[in-house]
């Protein structure tokens, strides 16, 4: 197992996990010389779309760029001078999709591929600049190599977790499972039915032999697709634990009481956390969703938005910049202050569904496209309904956030720091316009914690980082029931798609075979 690379000073640019792929290189100071041209054979390649066993929707893996004395640039290099060429090593045709590279505006590129099929014997991937081979190039990736919807589940949950270089640890699980040393499931049977089906969305689910079962509890639970396809894409991925659980698919966190109250909490999984209530976290359903359609469903997703940051830092509109819908007063504030402050900032509300006798008075801005809201160098994350799910986007762009002080939170929070990676504001937003006044006249600095922010959010929020999430909270929480979970009779299977035009077979040692006869 490679350990995980800590890289500082010359290379904070680069993600902290790698993958057994990486390809070791010295880095010396960060820049480009300008007496010194791109080194294809220096360049630094890594990341999981190197190995065959991290089996994701989108595989993805990054390129630094170094110049000949083996320093990094961190410039864009020129337009379309990176291509990537991926092709099976089987005779038998397999659709690849590859876009062209992502340029992350400070030296790197991202890659992404889909496959449409399977190999049995593997890829061949070529990472070209200007026609020359970049580091170690072309990869081979011996098979097999699985596409998505393969149902080829790797039964030793340590091996998968390796391959992807799961870290060991989440700060956010640790803590969500203080109050649950021990997990009743039939005390949960009885007591969540009748305290929270009334109260919106609640799932409650059963993993079994590696199958998904669910009943619906209350009026709103449509958000379930959400959960079903994750939970469908990680148990195709790796052997899960059987377990039984709730997952809260409405807004609000559930679970009030504390852990020393008679009775205790019991453990109800949800997307968004908050300071007052004692929910398990998962990581929320539009950031799951938008990695599992990425490159077919989707246009904003983890992945593309870091190839679509705006103007270079100088050149973006000295600005702080909001659009959204009505979902909290503070919003309706924040565009006052834009009509009184207009030097400041741009804030506008695109529709109104809670506050809609303010739309008179207030006017209704158009849409604005995600990504062009990085051409102004300051984006401000005030909360919706409950925690605002644009966050982790807005933190992977190249503006400095300036992030509303909030009881509610998702499951990555715990890894940023205030003042070091975002600008906090107060609740009600009376010192908005200092901070921002601050920025315009300490840009070094404002720059400094944008990039510090938007480099840690880009390893955390890795798409492979997700679905270890769900593994580790899931294995977790089954290492903590005191009771056997169970399918009930009022439960459906929920199945896995079918994709008749991209059949796989399993490739599985002759032991492994044995021991599901």
């Amino acid at each position: 197992m490679v350990p995980h690379l800590k890289i500082r000073n010359a290379c904070s640019n680069v993600p902290h996990v790698v993958f057994a792929s990486l390809i070791a290189a010295v880095c010396v100071s960060v820049g480009f010389s300008g007496s010194a041209e791109l080194d294809a054979g220096k360049c630094v390649v890594w990341g999981p779309g190197l190995s065959p066993a991290a089996v994701l929707p989108v595989r993805y893996f990054y390129i630094q760029s170094v110049d000949s004395e083996g320093r990094n640039i961190s410039v864009s290099p020129a337009a379309d001078s990176f291509r990537v060429k991926i092709s099976s090593l089987e005779q038998q045709y397999v659709r690849v999709h590859v876009p062209a590279p992502l340029d992350r505006g400070d030296g790197s590129l991202l890659v992404r591929y889909r496959l449409y099929g399977s190999s049995s014997r593997g890829l061949k991937i070529e990472v070209l600049y200007q026609d020359r081979p970049v580091a170690d190039s072309p990869y081979t990736l011996r098979g097999p190599v699985y596409h998505e919807y393969c149902v080829c589940p790797e039964r030793d949950p340590r091996v998968w977790s390796s391959a992807l270089q799961c870290p060991e640890q989440e700060p956010q699980i640790q803590q969500d499972f203080i109050s649950f040393p021990s997990i009743d499931l039939q005390r949960l049977q009885q007591e969540v039915p009748q305290r929270f089906s009334r109260r919106g969305g609640l799932v409650h689910y059963s993993l079994i032999n590696n199958q998904l079962h669910r009943r619906s509890l209350g009026q709103y639970t449509d958000f379930k697709m959400f959960s079903d396809e994750m939970l469908l894409s990680l148990a195709r991925k790796v052997r899960l634990p059987d377990v039984e659980f709730y997952i809260n698919v409405g807004d609000w966190p559930m679970e009030n009481r504390k852990a020393g109250d008679k009775p205790g909490p019991v453990p109800i999984i949800s997307w968004c956390g908050s300071t007052d209530t004692r929910d398990i976290i998962l990581p929320t359903y539009d950031i799951t969703h938008s990695c599992l359609e990425a490159m077919r469903g989707v246009t904003s997703d983890l992945l593309s938005v870091q190839g679509n940051t705006g103007p270079v830092w100088s050149d973006k509109t000295e600005k702080a910049f909001f659009r959204g819908r009505d979902s909290r007063e503070e919003r309706l504030r924040l565009v006052t202050m834009s009509k009184e402050n207009p030097e400041l900032l741009d804030a506008g509300i695109t529709a109104y569904f809670f506050f809609r006798d303010r739309e008179k008075d207030l006017g209704k801005a158009p849409l604005v496209g995600f990504f062009d809201f990085f051409k102004y160098k300051y984006q401000v994350n005030v909360d919706g309904t409950v925690a605002a799910y644009r966050f982790p986007y807005l933190m992977l762009g190249d503006s400095l956030v300036f992030k509303q002080d909030s009881p509610y939170y998702e499951h990555f929070y715990t890894h940023l720091e205030a003042g070091v990676h975002y600008i906090p504001v107060k609740r009600d937003l009376s010192d908005l316009l200092q901070k921002i006044r601050w920025a315009q006249k300490n840009d070094t600095k404002a720059e400094a914690i944008a990039k510090s922010g938007q480099s840690l959010v880009r390893d955390v929020l890795q798409p492979h980082r997700l679905y270890c999430y769900y593994y580790s909270v899931l294995q977790t929480y089954a290492a903590r029931q005191s009771t056997r979970p169970a399918v009930h009779p009022d439960m459906e299977l929920v199945p896995q798609p079918s994709d008749h035009s991209a059949l796989c077979d399993c490739h599985r040692s002759p032991e492994e075979q044995k021991n599901e006869l």
